[in-house]
């Protein structure tokens, strides 16, 4: 009779017991669907990945995904490295004034910071003697006064000179809508200067202007308009310098030439990236192969037509 007054308490016990055994069998049920469901959406997007890759190299035949510049924050160039097989590359307006060092399939591997602020950084090309030019020009509304090239060593990173320039041909900061075609987001060195090419908002003209390339303060000198039916973002000229190739959004243009001056009068032919995301740095990986890299992150290999 004296055990009698501890039955309600065994029973109170072991009812818990098998609430908290069934709950955690609920739980666990429960955290295996959800990892089932988690891993699910992984290979998924995976997949999905895999797909949209796949769709990509087949609607532009010569084109196909090679990596990402993962570590490069918003992409705006390239230009070749110190290597073979490697390249630089850098983050637009608002990121550090870094120089990115990535191999062939975008991956991080050197970081060279640069004596100088970002204004609005948005090309890359290499010169002689392991100088590089940074075109810190970008200019979305044409009301920039301090338009720049940097001529920079990656080797010397704290001596940065200073090409300044303007327009000949611009009066008006900004101008009317109609008339702002003084942002460049591609430079190319060839032959002692550094050729700027501009992007028209209204995408029907890139005017294509020199300045020298050594420190100073210059008037830059206007040489010609391509008639180029897009927003040139970035420029490269083959090995054989034969091939100049605008870099477009989503778009290329080629201009094919025995000479420089052939080049900047012939027909552009235009190629569709349709699907690559927005295009903004382009290089030479062969004399064939061109390596195209994304704002988004994309890198890109494709095989120029013959």
């Amino acid at each position: 009779m004296r055990f009698i007054p501890l039955l309600p308490t065994v029973l109170v016990l072991l009812f818990a017991t098998a609430c908290s055994q069934a709950q955690s069998d609920s739980d666990n049920a429960a955290t295996e669907a959800s990892s089932g469901k988690s891993k699910s959406k992984k290979k998924n997007k995976g997949k999905k990945s895999s797909l949209e890759e796949r769709m990509i190299d087949a609607a532009v035949p010569g084109l196909r995904r090679v990596g990402s510049l993962d570590g490069v924050p918003e992409g705006s160039g390239l230009a070749p490295g110190p290597q073979p097989d490697t390249y630089y590359s850098f983050g637009d307006n608002g990121n550090p004034p870094t120089l990115y060092q990535v191999d062939g399939t975008g991956r991080v591997t050197n970081e060279v910071n640069i004596a100088a602020k970002n204004r609005d950084w948005e090309s890359l090309s290499r010169g002689p003697q392991g100088a590089y030019f940074i075109g810190d020009c970008g200019n979305n509304i044409s009301d920039r006064r301090d338009l720049r090239i940097l001529r920079v060593n990656p080797a010397s990173p704290q001596q940065v000179g200073t090409i300044a320039f303007t327009y000949p041909d611009q009066t008006e900061f900004p101008p009317k809508k109609k008339g702002r075609n003084f942002d460049c987001e591609a430079t190319l060195w060839h032959e002692g200067k550094v050729w700027l090419f501009t992007k028209d908002q209204h995408e029907r003209t890139s005017n294509v202007y020199t300045v020298p390339d050594q420190p100073g303060t210059y008037t830059a000198q206007r040489i010609t308009s391509l008639a180029i039916p897009g927003q040139v973002t970035d420029a490269a000229l083959s090995p054989d310098g034969r091939q100049l190739v605008l870099l477009g959004r989503s778009e290329l243009f080629i201009l094919k030439g025995n000479s420089w001056a052939d080049m900047l009068k012939a027909t552009p032919q235009r190629i569709d990236l349709g699907g690559t995301g927005q295009t903004e740095g382009v290089v030479f990986k062969t004399p064939q192969t061109l390596l195209i890299s994304t704002e988004q992150g994309g890198l890109f290999e494709y095989a120029l037509p013959q």
